[in-house]
């Protein structure tokens, strides 16, 4: 928040990347609560030369945009950090996606748009319906109240998050199938994301959805993360 020590200098303005700070009529700087996704960065960042910006105790629910914004914050309820989880990082270890698996994670409101958790509701569940399987240790699978058809809670579905990252994975057959939900649901939400997609790579090097994404025309970048399976001890594909 920001309190009436402001002196209407504007210096926190830029810093916000939801653009929830603005100037009022009466000269001071204002914070919109519905923009705000808690995130800090005019706290951390502005360098506020009268020491106006101060951080609140957030409570359940709101403190949903705080853990989903800081890398270093954790769920008091669920005590997990951030966004997301090591994804496909660790696989060689995990053996969390296997060979016919293929494993997604969609960063929903990066950068810097920020998405409403009743949109990311709106894909989780359309993305159920086809079948996936939700990540159980991703912080958003943890608000829901029903993987099974990826419900969110009803007391979280008003806030806004900074981003988060919906992870799952389906049988390969599946992915085309996978993709149209995605590609659908993108036109029906008020928000941005990027796809991440994870997959073994064949004994022979090639990568088993490349033939599928190049026949359809959709774009990837030629650079991405790969596991060269150095990892101790080693999961058993």
């Amino acid at each position: 928040m920001i309190t009436d020590l402001c002196v209407g200098c504007t210096r926190c303005v830029p810093y916000c990347p939801s653009g929830a700070i603005s100037i009022g009529k009466d000269k001071k700087a204002h914070i919109d609560r519905n923009k705000c996704v808690e995130c800090s960065v005019c706290y951390n960042n502005a360098n506020c030369p009268v020491n106006a910006i101060q951080l609140e105790e957030l409570e359940w629910p709101r403190s949903v945009r705080e853990v989903f914004a800081t890398v270093y914050k954790e769920h008091k309820q669920t005590n997990v950090p951030g966004r997301g989880t090591e994804e496909m990082k660790t696989n060689d270890v995990t053996g969390r996606f296997r060979p016919g698996e293929v494993g997604f994670s969609v960063d929903m409101g990066r950068p810097g748009v920020g998405v409403d958790l009743k949109d990311v509701e709106k894909l989780t569940m359309a993305l159920a319906k086809v079948g996936v399987e939700f990540e159980p240790l991703n912080p958003l699978t943890f608000l829901m109240s029903d993987k099974k058809t990826g419900k969110l809670r009803d007391d979280v579905l008003s806030e806004r998050v900074h981003s988060c990252i919906p992870e799952f994975k389906i049988r390969e057959e599946k992915f085309p199938e996978v993709l149209e939900v995605l590609q659908r649901v993108s036109k029906e939400i008020n928000s941005v994301f990027s796809l991440g997609i994870c997959v073994k790579v064949n004994p022979d090097g090639s990568v088993p959805i490349m033939k599928y994404l190049d026949e359809h025309n959709i774009y990837y970048r030629p650079n991405g993360k790969t596991n060269i399976g150095i990892g101790k001890p080693a999961a058993k594909f």
